[in-house]
């Protein structure tokens, strides 16, 4: 049996602060060609997660641990199709990204770590499509986009 306890996501939690992209995860399947993956995810406020989706029918599942975090879904042209709060006493304890959504997250609370299952097996070159919309990781206006995401209202385009 494997135990995740408060230690080790105190541990997860700083090491998420050390690094640039203020994330960790912390894997709970063997490998990558495992066919159900199962992680723990450390995000600090600031991560810029990317909008992307998941193609062939690819979902996602999740649960916040502790902390808090938002979830977006968008359409095509990057409007915000809904914006749902996730984690202990917020306004959902779990969420299914379906296959083919756009979707983001930013990180509310300092500390959070959410638990995540999605089919295997994980190809880094395959496993995500970003929305061209959206700048990429580490480009100057990420801060930005990742700021917006915390307040933008159903229906805001981001420009």
């Amino acid at each position: 049996m494997r135990i995740i306890d408060q230690a080790a996501l105190d541990a997860l939690s700083a090491e998420a602060r050390d690094l640039p992209r203020r994330r960790k995860n912390f894997n709970l399947h063997a490998a990558l060609e495992d066919p159900i993956q199962r992680l723990c995810n450390a995000v600090e406020p600031g991560t810029y997660v990317r909008p992307h989706r998941h193609d062939g029918g690819r979902w996602e599942v999740f649960t916040v641990l502790r902390g808090a975090v938002r979830v977006l879904t968008f359409g095509d042209d990057g409007r915000v199709e809904s914006a749902t709060l996730v984690g202990p006493g917020q306004d959902a304890a779990l969420i299914e990204v379906p296959g083919g959504t756009w979707h983001s997250m930013v990180s509310l609370e300092a500390g959070t770590v959410f638990f995540e299952v999605k089919p295997g097996p994980y190809s880094p070159m395959a496993d995500k499509d970003f929305a061209a919309w959206a700048p990429e990781e580490g480009a100057g206006r990420a801060a930005d986009l990742e700021a917006w995401m915390h307040t933008a209202d159903i229906g805001a385009v981001w420009t």
